[in-house]
């Protein structure tokens, strides 16, 4: 091969391992690979009905939540 093609390939791989790099760190710092409870629900939610539960837990967190944003703007 010619000098050429090795230095363009090397520098496409370069390119493309520093594109890499820069989307493992942005994944870490924007918290993309927090998921401690994946797991854990996996186990504890594994019939039907405990799916439907968990359903029925996160959309009541969810009201609770939005509930306690409108008190703050709000106030009564």
């Amino acid at each position: 091969m010619d000098a050429w093609v090795i230095a363009m390939m090397i520098f496409i791989s370069t390119l493309l391992g520093a594109f890499g790099l820069f989307a493992l760190i942005w994944g870490l710092k924007t918290g993309q690979f927090d998921d401690t409870t994946k797991f854990l629900d996996g186990a504890r939610f594994d019939g039907e009905e405990e799916l439907k539960d968990a359903v029925m837990m996160e959309e009541k967190k969810k009201e609770l939540e939005r509930r306690r944003k409108d008190r703050r703007i709000m106030p009564h």
